[in-house]
């Protein structure tokens, strides 16, 4: 069995609304079965990066920061949007540092997602930073209010379990690590 093409075609785009951290715009579209769609949004973010970084004596390396959309303070992987011109990886690297004051070590893409690849079209690029250390302090910028937290594997798999750890984009690659046992 042959996989069709299954491509929609703009018809038309425009922005309604163009920040740094948010744009959004409409397009007309067109199936491939000829049904035309007048007003399909589309939310266009910078791509995103986040790593699952483990010390050299195993520990996970975490951030704990208020949430205001949620109204709630939670634990997360260090994570950050991708500069013009920044390779992800050089991205991570420098949110890791930035964040955590963590770096270092043996990096590895662990793999790429979308928040809503119906309506988002940024990605997010997961690593993982294995042997990393403390090299720094923390370096935040102004509206940042960040907490590092190390965490063992069990506390970090305990978590997951409870639900506890929110952001969807971190969740699935810590699951797919533990699913893998690497």
């Amino acid at each position: 069995m042959r996989d069709k093409d299954m491509k929609w075609r703009t018809l038309s785009s425009h922005y309604l609304y163009k920040k740094p951290w948010l744009t959004a715009r409409v397009d007309k579209v067109e199936l491939p079965t000829g049904a035309v769609i007048d007003e399909y949004y589309v939310l266009e973010y910078p791509d995103w990066v986040n790593t699952i970084a483990i010390t050299k004596d195993g520990k996970f390396v975490f951030v704990r920061q208020y949430r205001y959309a949620l109204g709630k303070t939670v634990n997360e992987l260090c994570a950050g949007v991708c500069e013009k011109g920044e390779e992800p990886m050089e991205s991570a690297k420098r949110e890791l540092l930035e964040e955590t004051g963590f770096g270092g070590g043996e990096w590895t893409h662990w793999m790429d997602l979308s928040a809503n690849a119906s309506t988002n079209a940024n990605i997010t690029h997961c690593y993982i930073a294995r042997g990393v250390e403390l090299l720094s302090d923390q370096h935040l910028d102004e509206g940042e209010d960040v907490e590092v937290r190390l965490f063992t594997r069990e506390e970090v798999r305990d978590m997951l379990l409870r639900n506890e750890i929110w952001q969807s984009l971190m969740a699935a690659p810590l699951w797919k690590l533990f699913a893998q046992g690497a």
